[in-house]
This record gives C-alpha cells, structure tokens and sequence, in this order.
C-alpha cells in the first residue's frame, strides 16, 4: 500500500488557481441546483409538509458528512480525495471502487441537471424539442471546462451569486408574503391543509429523505477541489463551514416559506416549485426571473459536476486504473481526455429526452443516485479506518478535528446505508439497487482480472502531458 505521499505525487500537474471563495461557491453551485428548484418539487409529491423533516435529517447527514470528510481533507488536500483516501486508509480496491461509482454518479448527475435545462426552456420555448437545449447548453459548458481552472472558478463563482442573490430575494419576497401581506390562501395553515402535515405517513417522508440527500448531493466537491486550491488548509476549513451554513438556510429556509405559499399538492406537481410561488404571487415578470434563476442553477450544477468526474478520472488515470491517457493535462493544467470521456452523461440524456422526454429527469435521477449515495457511505467507513489507523500509529494530532467520534460518524454511515436500501423499497428509486448493485459487481469483477500495480503506472502518467 502506498505512503499517502506517493499518490499525491503521482497526482500532481494541476494547477493551484482556487481561492477559498471560488472553492465554497464550486461547491454551492454543485449542491444548490436541480436538487432544491426542480428536486424540491418532488419531495414534497411524496412527503407533503414533513418535507422539511425530510430536509433536516438530509441536512444532518450532510453536517456528519462534511465534518469527516473535512478532517480527512486537511491532513491530506489531493484531487483523489475520499478515493485515494479509501485506498490508503481502507484497501486499494476500496479506492477503485469508490472512485469509479462516484464518477459513474456524476456523469450521470450531469445528464439530470441538462435534462432540467431542457425543462426550464420548455417554460419559454414548449415548441422546441428539449434535446435542442441539451446539446447547445452542454456544448457551451465543455467548452468552459476546456479552458483552465481559473477560467472554470471564475464562472462558477458568477453562477453561484447568482443564485445565492435570487434565494435571499426570495426568501425577502416570501417572508413579505407571508408574514406581512398575507393574502388569501397564504400562511402556515398550509402545513395542515389537504390531509395534514404527514399526508402520506411517516414513509413519505422517509422517502422525503432520500430525495433530500439527493439534493444535498455534490458538497463533497470541495474535497475534490482541494488539490487545486492556493492555500489548501485555510481555503478547506473556511469554505467546508460556510458552506453547511449557507446550504442548510437556504434550503429549510425556502421550503418552509414555499409551503405556506402553495398549497403542497400543488408545489409537488411538475415543474419547479419556485416558479409556481411567483406565479401565485403575481409580481409581473418573477416567474420569468425565477425561471431564469433556476436554469443558472442547472447550469451551475453541471459545470462543477463535469470539473469534478474530469478531476476523478484523472485520478483513476495517475493511480493505473484507467488508460493513461486518461491521466494527461494540456498546459494549462486541464485533463483534456477525462474531460471528454465524462461527457457520457450528457449523451445519455439526450438519448433519454428524445425517447421519454416526461419520464427523463426521474429516470436519470434514479440510476445515478446509487454511486454517490454509495460514496457518501464509504466516506464515513473510512473516516472511521482513518482515525483509528492514526491513533494506532501515534499521528500528530489533526488541526481539524469531527466531533462526537465515533458516535455521530456511526449515526451518519447507518443513516445513508438505511437510506440506500429503502430506495429498493420505492418505486421510484428501484432503479437505483437494481442498477448500482450489478454496477458494483462489474467493477469488483474488473479489478480482480485487470487491477494494475500503481507503482507500475505512476512514473508515466506523472510525467503525461497533452
């Protein structure tokens, strides 16, 4: 097994171009897309108003998550993040596997916020078939990744003002609506309204749950990010605590305020949510703004996802699990080829919106949960091999440091595999096991015949350049 030093040797080539702020905006603008404007909408099909339970416990989750994850990430900031700590910490296959299950969740999580952007067009444009809108917006965004980091940085963190601006908008606009106008059929009544808080039980809401984590999925950049940023340490610490604070306001903030505006049987029709409260509110031109937003948002979403399956593959690549080529960068510090290859996704959907354009964002978003709620997972086993491989080697002790171990990193590894084998259990999500687990197999199966000594391909892809 390698010293951690080996592989973040053999990772090295990119460029150190992120700022702290540019690193928590990537990861705002991975976690605040689909997932809470389109996302939201059907959470609350299936939970009603215990939504925002479903959103707190998915909340709490993401809090353990991000407290393991950040410990692990400021003794060891590398682009291989949680899989190369998987492989030192837990086996090498560990790190195979999670590596290529998360990439596999991405790409297709790509494929679910171009398929919302088809959908979002289709509010301005319903004659033009979504497909269009897919090719042309995801043409756009490969060609930003293309350039450099910086250049990647730099759009993103305008994405996410955007929509960091347009959320405090409406929860001002909401919290007005509410509490002060309060015009007929508004306020919190709605909470009880049409069959009570839990109309569909405690496993609506449950279910509530695993969409919830659905939306919350993509914090986890910032590890990712964390072999590119300028001053790792600082720039990890600062931005893993902002943005849980951000994510969880902004979030339980405005479901809570949409409930109250529309009526839950409404909100979780097709369609975003946040569009439909400005329709019902009727301030000329918001729902056009909003809708733009929401498309800001798909955007946003999709470009840190394709920085970061690229960044994944380009580790599988350096660690000799993947062709080498794969493991490349141009001059300008881009791994060309894992950026192409992670495109997959983007095909996938188009595919899905020409076939079955209604049914295509849940589809997409039932096969490519499994990879990353399956990471999520193995994020807290390893925290739990890292600490105890550090206590039983006598490490200097962590500059940063999760609370409640291993308690609470116990609680969060139930709370995902719970979550995991309930989507068996929905009809929705079947897709998901039904998919992931034969994915996983193959993978074992794949590394088994085919597994290739790091060692053996550190030297060349180290030194790999387009």
């Amino acid at each position: 097994m390698p010293a951690f030093e080996e592989i973040v040797q053999r990772e090295s080539g990119l460029k150190q171009q992120l700022s702290a702020g540019q690193m928590t905006m990537i990861a705002i603008g991975g976690a605040v897309g689909t997932g809470l404007f389109l996302g939201s909408g059907f959470a609350i099909g299936f939970a009603g108003p215990s939504v925002l339970i479903s959103y707190a416990v998915g909340a709490l989750i993401s809090l353990l998550l991000m407290g393991c994850l950040a410990e692990m990430t400021v003794a060891h900031p590398t682009s291989g993040s949680f899989g190369a700590y998987a492989e030192h910490y837990i086996a090498p296959v560990a790190g195979f596997l999670v590596r290529y299950a998360y990439w596999a969740a991405v790409v297709l999580a790509v494929g679910t916020e171009v398929t919302a952007i088809g959908l979002y067009m289709g509010y301005w444009f319903p004659e033009v078939p979504r497909w269009t809108w897919v090719v042309l917006f995801s043409a756009l965004l490969i060609g930003v990744n293309m350039m450099s980091v910086k250049a990647f940085g730099a759009v993103e963190y305008s994405f996410s003002l955007v929509k960091i601006i347009a959320i405090v908008a409406f929860i001002l606009i909401g919290a007005w609506v509410v509490f002060g106008t309060r015009p007929a059929g508004v306020g919190f009544a709605n909470y009880v309204n049409n069959g009570g808080f839990f109309p569909n039980g405690p496993w609506g809401t449950w279910v509530g749950v695993i969409i919830a984590i659905f939306s919350y999925l993509s914090i986890e950049m910032i590890a990712v990010a964390a072999g590119e940023a300028r001053d790792p340490q600082r720039a990890i610490t600062s931005a893993f605590r902002s943005t849980m604070v951000r994510l969880v306001v902004f979030y339980l903030a405005t479901i809570a305020l949409m409930l109250a505006i529309v009526p839950w049987a409404t909100a979780g029709k097709q369609g975003s949510p946040f569009v439909k409260v400005m329709e019902i509110i009727g301030i000329p031109g918001a729902a056009s703004v909003i809708n733009f937003v929401v498309l800001v948002a798909a955007l946003s979403a999709m470009n840190s996802q394709l920085y970061i399956t690229t960044r994944m593959m380009f580790s599988l690549s350096r660690a000799g699990h993947a062709p080498a080529v794969l493991g490349r960068v141009n001059a300008r510090g881009v791994p060309l080829p894992a950026l192409l290859l992670s495109c997959l996704g983007i095909a996938v959907a188009t595919l899905f919106n020409i076939v079955n354009p209604e049914q295509s964002f849940m589809l997409m978003m039932a096969v490519s949960m499994f990879g990353a709620m399956f990471t999520w997972f193995m994020i807290f086993v390893t925290h739990l091999f890292f600490r105890t491989r550090r206590a039983r080697q006598g490490a200097a002790p962590l500059t940063f440091r999760m609370w409640g171990f291993p308690w609470l990193t116990l609680l969060g590894a139930a709370l995902m595999l719970a979550a995991l084998v309930s989507t068996l259990f929905t009809d929705v999500f079947r897709l998901t096991l039904l998919t992931g687990v034969p994915f996983l197999l193959l993978l074992a199966a794949a590394y088994a015949l085919w597994y290739r000594k790091p060692a053996a391909a550190t030297p060349a892809a180290a030194s790999a350049k387009a």
